[in-house]
């Protein structure tokens, strides 16, 4: 199976199975497109009838270069990791989400948490129960020795100082147990101060800033609660002093974009003009009905949008003004094993999210929703049943996914999106899937552009 599209000036060709990437020219591209279809006499015909100039021997030559990639498993190669699928296993616990805090400082109209408070229960974790966490993760963590822990929420800095001594628990623990703790703390940024910068900048691996775009696209869902006006002006001075800290470390500004601010790349282009260089810009997640919701009527601009940002971010770059976007980060040498590609995110079997009275949920998305309780901190996993259907999620469990040529890009897709756009764990979320397709594209086409550069 192979896919092929033009973008940037482009030709691509890629080998869904190999993952191998072509860049052709147009001959070879009609060429590779009618392969399976046509046969050589057909094939030369067509191509003589388009490209004049060209002679039989051009085209044979051609065609026997299309075969011997063929044969070398580079081009229609076949897909042998169904049976992989099959012998998957439930791994070991390698990842908590710990949700320090069902409350919040803000009031994000589009927040699928409830605005931080997933439905009321406990509002913020105990120092006891983070470090029941911290056990459940080292005792379900067999095999593993790097463990990761995201502190979220609602704020997760409302409980700063839970937060700074579950981290210090941990690690002591991780000297105790041979393994290595990273954590990153996902924030909306109002509470940042100097203690905030230091402690993060020496114990978080990652930290993840909340941030809309243009002061009018964010100030119209990131508001306070007490008089509903915008946070922007408040929270952009605390997230340059924490990013100017970090030295390189390890950050990036995640935004979300709804049917109201279809131009979101004007979105990530402001972030970048005010400073920040690691970037990320995620569809709303919402039921239909929302009034902010997207829907496959967007789905054309959408798109748009995602090769105008492509194209953008290639002249930035030449131009020594080059950032990062979350979703074009591609690895073509030395990204996830077979194994994550066939499995995903491991949502309800190597990660779980906590809830501040230390229930287990499959993950950050399904808190407060009942159906999804598996457990909790104290007893451990003890929905098998559920956990069960978690472990059988593969790309080979869903027709459309087994179809789909970027199935081992996506590894499946989001499980909660899929839930509760469907209403079911194995079906497809028609939209997140197409954004997903040409999130995809575009990044290819940014490493050939790349690849085009240095050769």
């Amino acid at each position: 199976m192979i896919h092929t599209y033009k973008l940037g000036g482009f030709n691509i060709v890629l080998d869904i199975s190999s993952g191998s990437i072509h860049s052709v020219d147009a001959v070879a591209f009609d060429a590779i497109n009618m392969y399976e279809h046509f046969t050589s006499a057909e094939i030369i015909k067509r191509l003589k009838d388009k490209y004049t100039e060209l002679s039989n021997a051009d085209i044979s030559e051609l065609l026997s270069d299309i075969e011997e990639l063929r044969r070398s498993g580079k081009l229609f190669s076949p897909d042998n990791f169904s049976e992989t699928a099959k012998k998957k296993k439930a791994q070991s616990v390698k990842a908590l989400c710990l949700n320090v805090s069902h409350v919040c400082n803000l009031s994000c109209g589009y927040c699928f948490a409830g605005r931080g408070e997933y439905g009321g229960g406990e509002r913020l974790m105990s120092l006891e129960t983070g470090k029941r966490a911290i056990e459940f993760l080292l005792d379900n963590s067999t095999g593993r020795k790097n463990l990761d822990v995201d502190f979220f929420g609602g704020e997760p800095l409302l409980n700063w100082g839970v937060v700074k001594d579950i981290v210090r628990y941990a690690r002591n623990r991780e000297r105790e147990r041979g393994v290595k703790f990273r954590f990153t703390l996902t924030t909306n940024g109002l509470l940042i101060d100097d203690d905030v910068i230091d402690f993060t900048n020496r114990e978080m691996h990652n930290v993840v800033l909340s941030l809309d775009g243009r002061p009018e696209t964010n100030d119209a869902f990131r508001k306070f609660p007490d008089n509903n006006g915008g946070s922007y002006a408040a929270v952009v001075p605390k997230l340059k002093k924490l990013v100017e800290a970090r030295r390189g470390k390890g950050y990036y500004i995640r935004g979300t974009f709804t049917r109201n601010n279809l131009d979101f790349v004007n979105d990530i282009l402001h972030i970048a003009d005010i400073g920040f260089k690691e970037l990320s810009m995620e569809p709303v997640v919402a039921k239909p009905g929302d009034v902010y919701a997207l829907s496959m009527d967007y789905l054309p601009e959408l798109c748009n949008q995602y090769e105008v940002l492509a194209v953008e971010m290639l002249r930035r770059k030449k131009e020594g003004r080059g950032f990062t976007f979350y979703h074009y980060i591609l690895d073509l040498t030395g990204g996830p094993c077979i194994y994550k590609r066939i499995a995903g995110c491991g949502v309800g079997t190597e990660y779980l999210a906590v809830t501040p009275g230390g229930e287990l949920y499959p993950c950050h998305q399904f808190v407060g929703d009942r159906k999804f309780f598996v457990g909790d901190v104290w007893n451990g996993v003890f929905n098998d049943r559920l956990r069960g259907e978690f472990e059988g999620r593969s790309i080979y469990s869903s027709e459309a996914c087994s179809n789909c040529w970027a199935r081992l890009y996506c590894s499946g897709g989001c499980a909660a999106n899929a839930y509760y756009a469907s209403g079911s764990l194995s079906n497809e979320y028609e939209l997140g899937c197409e954004l997903f397709k040409k999130r995809v594209e575009c990044a290819i086409m940014l490493k050939v552009s790349e690849y085009a550069d240095s050769s």
